[in-house]
């Protein structure tokens, strides 16, 4: 009888792995996820409750240029294996670079302040007491986790909390939805030259395409092509194609997952809120309050729960996302996987973010006043960072380090051109 073969090491090492769904979903599904935030929620909300089904379009309009924007930036993050700030250095005069930085800063510190008030204001309701207590209590929880536990069980965990978002899909089917009036709204635009609409659309195409959102993923892609089974994967099958397709899976579940339940959002307060003539929301928690009475105590408490879970995701992306743009643009050491003693600067401006936005919630200051300057900043910074990505990817050298095919660098391109489109709409609108 012939012994058994021995496995060879050379060959075991490059055998096929088998392919995990939920494995392969990593920082593109979370970054989706943290697009839903409680800010997020109000602005969904607001274009519900004022304008009924009528801006559902708008969320199928920005998807595939979310998708592509989001992909460039993952790419640069995977394949330089540095965040965008890093590679933005050598593309812009650093004077600018700085601006753009602290501009971001500003914006993610006011959205940050934003998302803190709805969630206390959330378990207020729920539970009664103190909301500026909640809101310091819930800061200092997102602080302490992102200090204290390393990226990759932290990553696994902000994975596990995008379940949260499901209770939208909920809260919609627990209301009585007209389906031709949500499909009209979804597939037939409906726009004019009224100020309302037109800042409710450019708050909507401001939630979702935000530049957080560019400089998490980024660095995060970062993170993973160090320390993660895709890198080694990759290692194996030095293909561009192959690091592309694992992005592209992971970037397009996550953008699908964001713009569903920000329709799910849209179409909860349409069917509730618009119909029983609530047109005008100053925040996510008085969505969900004004959810009450119109339909019922489970879908006001699903609502109210969603506020607080996707904050608990949110308020760490906005402040790492803060973190990683500034350590990496004066080339301090930062990494969520360090610890707090070997990065203390990096840890520092995550304090300070989460610290700041608990202050900011604790003024007199309107959330929804707030969000309209942090959709400011946001959609004027993001133009300078989308085409400085766009030529990063598309310059000298970047057809073999990149590999990207037209269907994301065409997209790419015109997500610029549209958030230019949209921050002039929302100049014109507020001074005309």
């Amino acid at each position: 009888m012939a012994p058994p073969k021995t496995p060879d090491p050379s060959t075991a090492d490059t055998a096929k792995p088998r392919w995990n769904f939920w494995r392969a979903l990593g920082p593109g599904l979370i970054t989706g996820a943290a697009d839903d935030d409680p800010s997020g929620i109000a602005t969904y909300s607001q274009a519900g409750a004022q304008f009924g089904y009528g801006l559902l379009w708008t969320l199928l309009l920005t998807l595939p240029f979310m998708v592509a924007i989001q992909i460039i930036s993952a790419a640069i993050g995977w394949r330089t294996g540095k965040g965008l700030a890093h590679n933005m250095a050598s593309r812009m005069p650093r004077a600018v670079l700085y601006i753009l930085v602290a501009l971001l800063v500003v914006a993610n510190t006011i959205n940050i302040a934003a998302d803190l008030a709805a969630m206390g204001e959330a378990v207020q309701l729920v539970i009664g007491g103190p909301a500026l207590a909640y809101v310091a209590l819930l800061g200092v929880i997102s602080l302490t986790a992102e200090i204290l536990i390393p990226y990759q069980r932290y990553a696994g965990y902000l994975k596990y909390l995008t379940v949260v978002l499901l209770v939208y899909v909920d809260a919609a089917f627990s209301a009585h939805l007209p389906w031709g009036a949500v499909l009209r709204g979804a597939l037939l635009p409906t726009l004019s030259l009224d100020k309302d609409l037109l800042l409710t659309v450019v708050a909507v195409f401001g939630t979702t395409i935000s530049p957080y959102l560019f400089f998490w993923q980024a660095s995060q892609e970062a993170e993973e092509s160090c320390l993660s089974y895709q890198h080694k994967y990759a290692k194996r099958h030095p293909g561009p194609s192959r690091y592309l397709r694992h992005i592209a899976f992971d970037t397009w579940a996550g953008m699908l997952v964001s713009n569903t339940i920000a329709v799910f959002i849209v179409v909860t307060a349409a069917a509730t809120l618009h119909v029983h003539g609530v047109t005008t929301i100053t925040s996510a928690a008085e969505a969900a309050e004004a959810l009450r009475p119109i339909a019922g105590d489970l879908t006001f408490a699903l609502f109210a729960l969603g506020i607080v879970g996707t904050g608990l995701l949110a308020v760490p992306v906005l402040a790492g996302s803060a973190a990683y743009a500034v350590a990496e643009t004066f080339g301090m050491p930062g990494s969520l996987e360090l610890p707090a003693s070997r990065a203390m600067g990096f840890y520092g401006i995550v304090g300070a973010a989460t610290l700041g936005g608990v202050m900011l919630a604790a003024t007199p200051i309107p959330p929804m006043q707030m969000l309209f300057w942090a959709a400011v900043i946001n959609g004027v910074v993001a133009i300078p960072f989308m085409v400085c990505m766009m030529f990063i990817v598309t310059g000298k050298g970047s057809d073999t380090l990149f590999a990207l095919p037209p269907w994301i660098k065409i997209p790419g391109w015109l997500s610029a051109l549209l958030m230019f489109g949209v921050v002039a709409m929302m100049v014109w609108s507020t001074f005309a």
